[in-house]
């Protein structure tokens, strides 16, 4: 198919995916993701370029870029190797988009000056340092590493290469020679048995780091552990608002250290409510251009696995002076939002303030307030506080709701381990009342503070949604329809309100779970971008990430943006935003769709370790989706497994992809998605992340629901 989409994009300038989809005459699900798939591998070869702002893919060669490989300077500056024949293209500081030593990046010019050239860097295609991660055997006499990615072959370690490593280990490789199988070991993440070092094997894989560079710890020697009264005085007399006396809490999960935001709520005179969202003022200590910001940059968000946090910023930030710790003075950057009883923000402020938390509350502890009327010990003074969030809480709600908000049922899973990180408890994560109270109150405030940018013409960051793929949502309504589903209504998709009035009508039956993830499939993938369209499945028409800037770089460049805009700012800032945000956001997503990919596997991995330990157990679960080789089922824990096909007893199945069903040649008995079965677990492998499933038949089992 690659030499196809080149043929098809040589004789048509630029296309989207649903073009070029039509024009290879693809007309299945499985098609398109293959297709998506491809696409994605000619963008990483550089080979094709894909316009985010007109969702166009196009050859490189009849794009405005050009690629080259990247040669760093230690003093921020560098150079782009572009060929043998050609002048090197310089790169300044301000420029280099994050590149690093020895990536292939595309870049465009800023000057074509022969003598010397210049260029910015606008998109990462290949990270010099892509690591490939493995485990070290060895058969006659001689040594391999067998990567974890199996689409990757073994590579031979000369002895002189194994740098200490031994049989059993896990390892980092970097290729002696481009093209060839041989490689030296770079770095012993540890033995394959040895605690943790299975999760640290994916951290290494998507290029993240347990541990922060010596340079950075070296900066937070300047950084204090705590606020003086001079410092404070000196921010308050600069204009700092003091909000130490207002009644500020926090409620997150209990095992939080990294506290990003504070609430607070009043009525006013007049009947609104005044709500506060209070977020750590990060851009204080994280200063553009330092060591700390550089590698928050790289690291681009914290990533959360099931034993561990690898943090954005080092834990004297992230769990110390930015946190917004109970009983502890915190400078924060607070949004103040006077909301009608129709959820209307009438009036609003945002400005840098001095916040002192009154309790760090938790989502257990305020549910019981919240929905069970028991107040914990210790809340008797917060209690009406937070009944009137919840009242303000719930009219946000409904607004969100009626401009087309979209709940989805939630598949994220809760994964309990051992001292020894061996997995004890899988449990779906069920959002209630006072996780929605913080999302809720969360929305408004990043939707407040990327409208104070928008409607000012000023460059911004923006989370943005687009709306669903036409094709992948008309499959969807295709497959409701085929097995029964009647859906009232609109069936073309143009407003959020579209697609929510069919998941409402969805919303009873036993599969909602895994059709809200069909539903789910269909949709575009929410990004950072300097080009505000809206988020489609907020219903948000300007949306931003504002709220948690410990964690997550857009937030603290948004922060930085508002400290421009609110006091001097000029032409040369502006034109200097418009340059870097673009960049910068795309550089964001990509890190981000890292760490989902990285938290995504260890999960999948611990799962499977999990069911290790319940072979033989029968289970009642969803047939979540349907391939010829068989179909994948989904139990109430999240853990998903594979029915093979030749598994099935008594007939000889054939896959019918309209229906999205396996069905006995003989029997017509039918396997569908969606459907409810009872399966016996008959194989887990941690080494492969996989679950085996059979048909569950009448037998003498243990049955776990």
């Amino acid at each position: 198919m690659k030499e196809q989409i080149i043929e098809i994009l040589k004789e048509n300038s630029s296309l989207t995916i649903i073009e070029l989809n039509d024009k290879l005459h693809l007309s299945t699900i499985e098609d398109y993701q293959e297709l998506e798939l491809i696409l994605n591998e000619l963008v990483s070869e550089g080979i094709l370029y894909y316009s985010d702002k007109k969702r166009k893919y196009l050859l490189l060669e009849n794009s405005h870029l050009a690629k080259g490989n990247f040669i760093l300077n230690e003093k921020g500056f560098g150079f782009i190797e572009i060929g043998k024949d050609l002048k090197d293209v310089y790169v300044s500081s301000k420029n280099t988009g994050g590149a690093i030593d020895g990536d292939l990046v595309l870049f465009e010019y800023v000057s074509r000056d022969s003598d010397r050239p210049e260029g910015k860097i606008v998109k990462i295609i290949k990270r010099n340092y892509d690591p490939l991660v493995g485990e070290v055997f060895m058969t006659e006499g001689e040594y391999f590493v067998d990567p974890d990615k199996k689409s990757a072959s073994e590579i031979y370690i000369p002895k002189d290469k194994l740098n200490g490593a031994v049989e059993g280990h896990k390892v980092i490789v970097r290729p002696l020679k481009s093209g060839q199988r041989v490689g030296e070991i770079v770095k012993i993440i540890g033995h394959k048995n040895d605690v943790g070092v299975d999760i640290l094997s994916f951290v290494y894989e998507y290029n993240f780091k347990p541990d922060f560079p010596s340079e950075v710890l070296d900066e937070l020697g300047e950084i204090p552990s705590f606020l003086t009264d001079e410092e404070i005085e000196k921010e308050l007399s600069s204009g700092r608002r003091d909000l130490r006396e207002k009644e500020i809490f926090t409620i997150d999960g209990a095992d939080t250290k990294d506290i990003d935001d504070a609430i607070s709520l009043e009525r006013l005179d007049n009947g609104n409510y005044l709500l506060g969202v209070h977020i750590a003022d990060v851009s204080y200590y994280v200063k553009e251009g330092s060591k700390i910001d550089e590698e928050a940059y790289f690291r681009g968000t914290s990533v959360y696995l099931v034993d561990r946090v690898l943090p954005m910023l080092p834990h004297k930030l992230s769990n110390g002076i930015c946190s917004l710790n109970e009983n502890e003075n915190r400078f924060a950057f607070s949004c103040e939002m006077e909301i009608n009883d129709k959820g209307n923000i009438v009036k609003y402020s945002i400005f840098p303030s001095i916040i002192r938390s009154k309790k760090k509350m938790t989502y257990d502890d305020v549910n019981q307030i919240l929905e069970e009327q028991v107040v914990p010990s210790g809340y008797e003074d917060f209690e009406n506080s937070l009944l009137l969030m919840n009242e303000l809480s719930k009219i946000l709600r409904k607004k969100m709701l009626n401009r087309g908000y979209i709940e989805f049922e939630s598949t994220e899973a809760k994964i309990k381990v051992d001292s020894e990180c061996h997995p004890v408890a899988i449990e779906a994560r069920i959002q209630r009342s006072g996780e929605e109270l913080i999302e809720n109150f969360m929305i408004a405030a990043n939707e407040t503070v990327a409208s104070s940018i928008y409607y000012r013409n000023l460059p911004g960051i923006y989370r943005v949604h687009d709306k669903p793929d036409e094709k992948r949502l008309n499959e969807f309504l295709k497959f409701l329809s085929l097995h029964g589903y009647v859906i009232t209504g609109r069936n073309k998709v143009e407003r959020p309100k579209d697609l929510q009035n069919i998941l409402k009508q969805i919303d009873d039956v036993k599969e909602v779970r895994v059709l809200h993830d069909m539903a789910i499939r269909s949709q575009s993938k929410a990004i950072y971008s300097d080009i505000n369209i809206g988020h489609f499945g907020l219903g948000s028409k300007c949306y931003s990430h504002f709220t948690s800037p410990i964690r997550r770089y857009p937030d603290l460049i948004l922060h930085r943006l508002l400290k421009d805009y609110n006091y001097n700012y000029n032409d040369k800032i502006i034109n200097e935003n418009k340059e870097k945000i673009p960049v910068m956001a795309e550089y964001c997503s990509l890190r981000e769709q890292e760490a989902q990919n990285c938290e995504r596997d260890v999960d999948k991995m611990k799962k499977a370790e999990y069911m290790m330990d319940h072979l033989g157990e029968i289970y009642r679960g969803i047939i979540s989706g349907v391939q010829e080789f068989g179909f994948f089922v989904e139990l109430a824990n999240t853990v998903e497994g594979l029915v093979k096909v030749e598994d099935l007893k008594g007939d000889y199945y054939i896959y019918n992809s309209d229906l999205m069903a396996l069905i006995g040649k003989r029997t017509k008995k039918k396997y569908g998605f969606g459907d409810e079965v009872m399966v016996e677990v008959i194989g887990a492998n941690k080494e492969n992340s996989t679950v085996d499933f059979a048909i569950y038949e009448e037998k003498n089992k243990t049955r776990c629901n």
